[in-house]
């Protein structure tokens, strides 16, 4: 760790903390949805949104911290993309749920609920991560694990196409469900965005 001479904004750590923290509040959103019926995933659908809301608050709580801070705790191009990274995650799920109700879709093909798994399980390990960026510590396993999930979600996604172009979905039905289950996808890689910022950061400040 380099020394400094100069002190450093602190509250962008419990930012990010409480921004990941709120990412697993969608995550488990999403675990929900996954037994609900076609009203519980309405109302799923409406916390999902206030989650999604309070994402964009958190996100722009650090945007306005980094432009009136004068000392960062670290690079501010780093802190923007760990912040824009944090949201896409609860943007992505956001979009998952509402295209759900929106194309009231009766039944999810077999293999989404691996996708959210793989998307609650990172979820965690981000929520417990971002307080490690204070001392940079115990950060390797975490980029290590969340870039395996990250492949995992590629290979259940593949599957999931596989699954949607079999011939037992008809063309409507294949685009919608496609559409959810890329979203997810793009869910799992802004997972894989967060553990390379954070790998870039550790990096700079080894």
């Amino acid at each position: 760790m380099r020394f400094r001479l100069t002190p450093r904004e602190t509250s962008f750590y419990d930012m990010f903390a409480a921004s990941a923290d709120n990412i697993v509040t969608g995550s488990k959103l999403l675990m929900e949805l996954l037994g609900a019926d076609t009203a519980g995933r309405a109302e799923i659908a409406e916390r999902m949104r206030a989650a999604e809301h309070a994402g964009d608050d958190a996100t722009h709580a650090i945007f306005h911290q980094l432009n009136s801070s004068f000392i960062t705790p670290f690079d501010r191009e780093d802190i923007y993309n760990l912040a824009s990274s944090l949201d896409d995650i609860m943007d992505f799920m956001e979009e998952a749920v509402d295209l759900v109700v929106l194309y009231n879709v009766e039944e999810l093909p077999k293999g989404v609920e691996q996708q959210i798994e793989v998307l609650a399980r990172a979820a965690e390990l981000t929520a417990e991560a971002m307080p490690n960026l204070r001392t940079m510590d115990n950060l390797t396993e975490y980029w290590i694990e969340v870039n395996r999930l990250e492949n995992q979600a590629d290979q259940i996604h593949r599957k999931l196409l596989a699954t949607l172009f079999n011939g037992k979905y008809d063309a409507i039905e294949v685009l919608k469900l496609k559409q959810i289950v890329d979203v997810l996808e793009e869910a799992a890689d802004a997972f894989e965005h967060v553990a390379n910022t954070v790998e870039t950061i550790a990096v700079k400040e080894s």
